[in-house]
């Protein structure tokens, strides 16, 4: 069955040469000439994917694009601006949005169905990549019916990508939900009063951010980054205040999961407060040795990032990785660390 493309469009000469375009390459087009008209197509046909302008009448492309969010069936569908605005705040202001990508006009054919095909099928990867996140939950919810609630809402939302450095929350922001890590590494830090930062936390794949922040209905207590590409979900607070009420057996999970992060907290604390130099760096390699993921002794993790995560300067962070280098307990080549003698490591003194 041939994909159905929504294209949402003023100029009638675009339109219709998309039309064309699409049409030829075998996809159902349906369009709309105003915004209004797109949403109510959008509703009644589910489309695959959406097209759409950004300056229409009767309702732009950012309305359009924060009704369809608005709906469950809408929300997960792939989203295009075409546009001929190519100016940075209007890019960032609907990728915040939740748009997926952007075209600037004039755009030829090839550009079109590139980025039409690539959108379809990172939505067929990111249904494999929630697949294996669901598989998952059976460890965390006893209850069957109370995993099929949870699966739906998140079957149900649209994965967003965050590029390495990006931030995905502030500290002091209002949690609004729980996030999902689909794929990727991110980490949290909070800022010390001299300027340094902390890392409080690592993340991988299958983990839940602001899980602290959306039980307790209080701001986030770090600013989460992403280490590298990830691709994470947001779980809305609303729908998981529901899913939490109607499924006690939910929130004792989610509970654990909370003390669990709490208690991993507490022993990063004891270690700065009590270990030395050589023993934090050394549970720091360590906890980055056990991170999910971690197939080989091999990791890649900036200087500063490991200062953060050690509370330490980043010149001891040099001088401390030197010597275990030289001890023969690490190798070290740019930003690549490989774990030598993991035994050594663990039974570190302090």
């Amino acid at each position: 069955m041939s994909k159905k493309v929504l294209i949402i469009e003023d100029n009638d000469d675009i339109r219709e040469n998309v039309i064309e375009i699409l049409e030829l390459a075998g996809y159902t087009v349906t369009s709309a000439s105003n915004g209004k008209v797109g949403v109510e197509l959008a509703f009644k046909e589910i489309p695959d994917i959406i097209l759409c302008d950004i300056m229409m009448p009767e309702m732009d492309g950012y309305g359009v694009l924060y009704m369809l969010s608005k709906r469950p069936e809408t929300i997960a569908i792939p989203f295009i601006f075409l546009t001929a605005k190519a100016e940075h705040f209007d890019r960032r202001k609907g990728m915040e949005m939740g748009a997926d990508d952007y075209l600037t006009k004039p755009f030829d054919d090839m550009e079109l169905l590139n980025a039409i095909e690539s959108r379809l099928r990172k939505k067929e990867g990111q249904q494999a990549f929630y697949s294996k996140s669901l598989d998952r939950l059976n460890s965390l919810v006893a209850k069957r019916d109370g995993l099929a609630a949870l699966q739906q809402i998140i079957a149900e939302r649209k994965a967003r990508s965050f590029k390495k450095s990006q931030v995905i929350y502030y500290e002091g922001d209002r949690g609004n939900g729980l996030y999902l890590l689909i794929s990727g590494k991110v980490k949290t830090i909070k800022l010390a009063e001299d300027g340094r930062e902390l890392m409080t936390g690592i993340y991988s794949a299958d983990d839940y951010l602001g899980i602290n922040a959306m039980l307790s209905n209080e701001e986030y207590t770090d600013t989460a980054t992403a280490l590298e590409d990830s691709l994470l979900c947001l779980i809305p607070k609303e729908q998981l205040e529901q899913l939490l009420n109607l499924y006690p057996e939910v929130a004792r999970e989610f509970i654990k999961l909370l003390a669990n992060d709490i208690r991993e907290k507490e022993e990063q604390l004891l270690q700065m407060a009590y270990h030395s130099v050589r023993k934090k760096m050394a549970q720091a390699l360590l906890r980055l040795h056990r991170q999910p993921g971690s197939e080989t002794d091999s990791f890649k993790i900036a200087r500063e990032d490991l200062a953060a995560m050690a509370a330490m300067a980043t010149e001891t962070v040099s001088r401390t990785l030197s010597d275990f280098k030289e001890e023969g307990l690490i190798e070290k080549t740019g930003s690549t660390i490989t774990i030598i003698d993991l035994a050594r490591l663990t039974k570190m003194k302090n």
